[in-house]
């Protein structure tokens, strides 16, 4: 039987990493993943993502449900849309979502990410 897993609210543990240089738009942020639960096809992950301010660009080939836990985030699609998400908040970005994911203030979310899996 499987067992409850508890997802932390805290990164502690993790390592911290730069964002990749082609994809670096602003800033010299940092990110930490504390990864929770994978699935056994490794089609399903949740767990605890921190950021850095500064903003990169991002392309969704999973779908990704957040929660913000700390922060301020500007999520702008290619087409110039653009949406702020703050502690608090709920949201999906859709596989195929493509823009800049830009950290106002330090930010921390809860995620939960379905990838295809073929």
């Amino acid at each position: 039987m499987p067992s409850i897993v508890a997802i932390p609210h805290s990164t502690a543990g993790a390592s911290r990493t730069t964002v990749a240089a082609d994809r670096l738009i602003s800033g010299q942020p940092m990110q930490a993943v504390a990864n929770a639960y994978s699935d056994p096809g490794e089609a399903f992950h949740c767990g605890v993502w921190e950021g850095d301010v500064g903003a990169w660009r991002v392309h969704y080939t999973e779908h990704e449900f957040c929660h913000m836990l700390t922060g301020r985030v500007r999520i702008v699609d290619d087409e110039g849309g653009e949406r702020i998400v703050a502690a608090g908040d709920s949201f999906v970005i859709p596989a195929g979502f493509s823009g800049i994911w830009e950290v106002l203030e330090p930010a921390r979310k809860l995620y939960a990410v379905y990838e295809f899996v073929s």
